[in-house]
């Protein structure tokens, strides 16, 4: 019995410890004086990080909820951690947590009139001078513009693109899925357009059962636009339209491996 009763106790203690390395990402929280809050940030390591003096890229994600942790997330996650490791990514990514009730707020840079928001600009200027000054002064991170990259979904999407026109100095990739460009079209087009050089490499994707179409002519729309700003010769933009796609987590987690490895 009490033989029996030691190896219960190894193998659970196999299988916690087992559990606790898997979960490859951590927390920790951040005052956002811009958005008068405290902001939960959720960030993953590449692997062996502890064991290196490498400096390493940076993409800021929105809705952290949804990335690493199926217990956090609304709908499910992204799988963030697991595919990145599979891919030995070398990236650190910096996920910051939605203000639930206050998410339309932080992530459309324009007001809507139905819908409200319109808090964009503060909220980029907590990642831009309060968080990432934070990330670089506590990890090895590469600093410069074409190793900071931001990525998000929907909203997160439209917020990342806006982004790129509002600190073309600080993000040179972006990842832009099911962008919500109606939510604020008038305005986000034509920031685009009074936008004279446009040099971010961004990676637009959205599905085509996502609603009645608009999401798909919306971003033709943008990227005609972008490519009207420079020489498509230069490939900094990619467009991809996945069949049958919908607007939910498994569309962007499927697709996020592609982007990744496309943008860095």
């Amino acid at each position: 019995m009490q033989q029996f009763l030691r190896l219960f106790l190894l193998f659970f203690f196999i299988s916690i410890t087992k559990t606790v390395a898997q979960q490859r990402f951590s927390t920790f929280e951040i005052e956002a004086p811009q958005l008068q809050t405290k902001k939960k940030i959720w960030i993953y390591l590449p692997l062996n990080y502890e064991k290196s003096n490498k400096k390493y890229p940076v993409i800021y994600m929105h809705d952290a909820q949804n990335l690493f942790d199926k217990a956090a997330s609304y709908a499910g996650e992204w799988n963030i951690d697991e595919t990145l490791d599979s891919l030995k990514a070398k990236v650190i990514i910096i996920g910051i947590a939605h203000g639930n009730e206050k998410r339309i707020d932080e992530l459309t840079p324009y007001k809507n009139e139905k819908h409200g928001g319109g808090n964009a600009n503060a909220y980029l200027e907590f990642i831009v001078k309060t968080l990432k000054p934070y990330v670089d002064a506590t990890y090895r991170t590469k600093t410069n513009t074409k190793n900071t990259g931001i990525f998000g979904s929907s909203l997160g999407g439209l917020v990342s693109f806006y982004a790129a026109l509002q600190y073309p100095e600080v993000f040179g990739k972006v990842g832009c899925f099911s962008p919500a460009f109606w939510i604020n079209k008038k305005e986000i087009f034509q920031k685009m357009e009074d936008t004279q050089k446009f040099t971010t490499k961004i990676y637009l994707l959205c599905g085509d059962k996502e609603d009645d179409g608009a999401m798909v002519s919306d971003m033709k729309e943008m990227e005609t636009l972008i490519n009207s700003k420079r020489c498509e010769c230069k490939k900094l933009n990619k467009s991809v339209i996945v069949k049958e796609g919908k607007h939910n987590e498994k569309l962007w987690r499927n697709a996020f491996a592609k982007a990744y490895l496309w943008l860095f």
